[in-house]
């Protein structure tokens, strides 16, 4: 088969849930994704057979098979091991703690397999095929349980020497550090200190979308710590564009504009007249297109086969 015609796997692994999809070397997704629940307590050889059975019914639907597959790319929930394709002690896959992913589904399905964590794999997926396709340096946030944080280089994915290359949510922040602001937990704390109630931060949008004015203030503090991580960033790293994805980035109606505000101010005066932020377009199948992506731009000869598409 000419490698124009091959397809690529991505799998998306979280602790709440798997989904599996396949592109064409341009980028398009082939099919219907599947996506079920990861139950991440389950035993690890569940989970890996969901994986496979996931790749399996995948193919199938796209009448494939394995022989017409360039790579398999998967995202997963960390920490990791990237170099060694470890999976290592993971709170929301407990029993997958130091378990050699990578190697397991290369040797289930003998074809080359890639990997990286969930967050970087989002961002790298807008980065290739989404948001900032026609951007070669991008930082990106993936908001939601907590505060993720990816680096896209020359559209290659920064690393570090250990492999937490843009893991900032344990920095110093106030009393704490900045993931006790900025994540779903963040959102209802912040609108318990308001209103003096609990909710969730998918209630507080739905009431801010509603007009209720303590949760249309709630998303503006949001925007205003927000807007410290994305400045440390900006400042460092000199993008070209910020991304914005997951699930909290739905608000971005409600905290951009604080989130802007705040901002400019924190940053030098070039990015600050030039940086813009964009917000994630790629939607659920982001995670599963940019582990895909690990594949294009890895496997021999593949570079030349991408073709961006500009969203711009």
């Amino acid at each position: 088969m000419q490698l124009k015609n091959k397809i690529v796997l991505g799998i998306d692994l979280g602790g709440t849930k798997i989904m599996v999809g396949a592109i064409a070397l341009n980028g398009e997704v082939l099919g219907i994704p599947v996506k079920l629940l990861t139950e991440g307590n389950d035993p690890s050889e569940k989970i890996i057979k969901k994986i496979t059975d996931s790749v399996e019914s995948v193919l199938k639907s796209l009448n494939r098979n394995i022989t017409d597959v360039l790579g398999i790319g998967i995202g997963s929930t960390g920490p990791l091991s990237i170099n060694e394709g470890t999976i290592l002690e993971c709170p929301q896959l407990p029993t997958m703690n130091f378990f050699p992913l990578r190697k397991t589904i290369g040797n289930y399905f003998n074809v080359p397999v890639f990997m990286n964590n969930d967050a970087n794999c989002l961002i790298y997926g807008e980065t290739i095929f989404g948001s900032a396709s026609n951007k070669k340096n991008v930082v990106g946030f993936t908001l939601g349980t907590g505060i993720g944080c990816a680096i896209i280089l020359d559209e290659k994915i920064l690393n570090g020497s250990t492999g937490t290359a843009g893991e900032i949510w344990p920095s110093p922040y106030r009393s704490g550090i900045i993931e006790d602001y900025i994540s779903g937990e963040g959102v209802t704390k912040l609108y318990k200190s308001i209103s003096g109630k609990e909710n969730s931060s998918e209630n507080i949008f739905e009431l801010a979308k509603n007009g209720d004015t303590n949760a249309i203030q709630t998303w503006k503090e949001f925007g205003k710590h927000l807007a410290v991580p994305i400045s440390w960033s900006i400042n460092l790293i000199d993008p070209e564009l910020v991304i914005l994805g997951g699930s909290i980035s739905n608000a971005h109606k409600f905290f951009m504009p604080s989130l802007d505000k705040h901002l400019r101010k924190r940053i030098c005066p070039e990015p600050a007249q030039k940086t813009k932020i964009a917000i994630a377009n790629l939607g659920d199948h982001a995670g599963f297109i940019g582990a895909a992506c690990l594949v294009l731009k890895n496997a021999e000869g593949s570079n030349k086969q991408i073709q961006k598409h500009s969203k711009s």
